[in-house]
């Protein structure tokens, strides 16, 4: 299923714990219409966004754009 709508988080030039604080902020408004896309150029936030979806039994699609950037789309 596609999502209606994104939302995006800009997260680049934050360090760990800021990306997921950021995500963890507007959890609660991901449903089964959209979609939250977080960028960061911290592999560290990356990898925490991505085990925390996992936890959360969230959908979670990685693109890296250019090198040492990350794009993690999040849906339910």
């Amino acid at each position: 299923m596609k999502a209606d709508h994104t939302t995006v988080i800009d997260s680049l030039g934050d360090i760990c714990p800021v990306p997921m604080i950021k995500f963890q902020k507007i959890e609660d408004t991901l449903s089964k219409e959209s979609q939250i896309m977080i960028i960061t150029d911290h592999s560290c936030g990356a990898e925490n966004i991505i085990n925390y979806c996992k936890l959360r039994h969230y959908k979670t699609r990685v693109v890296e754009p250019i090198s040492g950037v990350w794009e993690i789309y999040i849906t339910r």
